[in-house]
């Protein structure tokens, strides 16, 4: 992974940040959209646990569907244009064997990335994505490169 200044996000952060700094975390069934804008290299990653906000409780970026209109806001917001943006997206594994069609949050925090992100209209340039492992990776904004690294249910720890 590389040295220096790199911020590690949990479930339910976004963070945003211009070249050299670096964004890492660490994914389960979580599912993390990363945004790069090639022109100014500035890059930004959510982290987010669940794929819909059910309208109970605070409007939290823990669900796909606010935390990834939160990003597209928030590189905005840093002098993105939509136009400059791509997605890489990572994660949603199926971490518990056996589980019933109805639990396969992995799979449905994967379809909730592709989809905001076809609506935003922000091509999709690289995912890794479902399976049975767990990821940790790390956006370079230096080049909007991202490395990856699988991991075992122990890697995980607490992380999603």
């Amino acid at each position: 992974m590389i040295q220096g200044c790199s911020t590690f996000i949990h479930v339910g952060q976004i963070h945003v940040d211009t070249s050299p700094s670096a964004i890492s975390t660490v994914l389960g069934s979580c599912v993390a959209v990363c945004l790069y804008d090639t022109a100014l290299g500035l890059g930004g990653m959510n982290h987010y646990l669940l794929p819909f906000w059910n309208g109970n409780g605070l409007q939290s970026p823990k669900f796909g569907n606010i935390a990834i209109p939160k990003l597209i806001e928030a590189m905005l917001d840093a002098g993105s244009s939509i136009h400059r943006m791509e997605a890489k997206i990572f994660g949603g594994a199926s971490m518990n064997i056996g589980a019933s069609e109805a639990m396969m949050i992995g799979q449905k925090n994967i379809l909730v990335a592709r989809e905001i992100l076809r609506e935003y209209r922000i091509s999709i340039v690289a995912e890794d994505v479902g399976g049975q492992n767990g990821r940790k990776i790390q956006l370079n904004l230096e080049r909007g490169k991202v490395q990856l690294k699988y991991t075992t249910r122990s890697d995980l720890g607490n992380g999603g």
